[in-house]
């Protein structure tokens, strides 16, 4: 069965989820960005079958998500996040901050994030990029923009 392209749609969330709407693949980022960067360690981490795990790996290098790296004479590889895919790790972090109020009960966050900047164990707040101040979905009007659909 084919999967519609959301790619081709006339909507952000949409081709967002063209790359990283098959379940694994977040989880796959995830793993990079923690420091898991080799097939072997992603695999045993997710339990993820390698054939599945392979298709993903080449999904995200294909869209410039990761970029493989040989470490071996043998043709292998450790994935590493390119900058597109560092960005990526930000929407992850909007998905953590939600999980952990909603989702982690009383046995609490599994995992925490430490600022580098000012060294204090924090999450995420989105902001309005020009002002400054929180930005949620009751804060914003939706305009239509110049890659709208006519």
């Amino acid at each position: 069965m084919q999967r519609t392209n959301f790619g081709e749609m006339a909507c952000s969330v949409a081709r967002t989820l063209d790359v990283i709407g098959e379940p694994w693949s977040p989880l796959v980022l995830r793993d990079v960005y923690a420091g898991f960067t080799r097939f072997e360690q992603i695999q045993a981490d997710l339990g993820i079958s390698r054939k599945v795990l392979t298709e993903r790996l080449n999904h995200l290098v294909e869209q410039g998500i990761l970029e493989r790296r040989p470490y071996d004479r043998r043709p292998r590889f450790e994935y590493v996040l390119t900058e597109k895919g560092t960005e990526l790790v930000d929407l992850l972090m909007v998905m953590v901050r939600w999980g952990d109020k909603w989702l982690a009960g009383q046995a609490g966050a599994p995992v925490l994030y430490r600022h580098h900047a000012c060294g204090q164990v924090s999450s995420v707040d989105l902001r309005c990029a020009h002002c400054g101040e929180p930005m949620h979905a009751g804060d914003v009007d939706l305009l239509p923009g110049p890659g709208a659909a006519t």
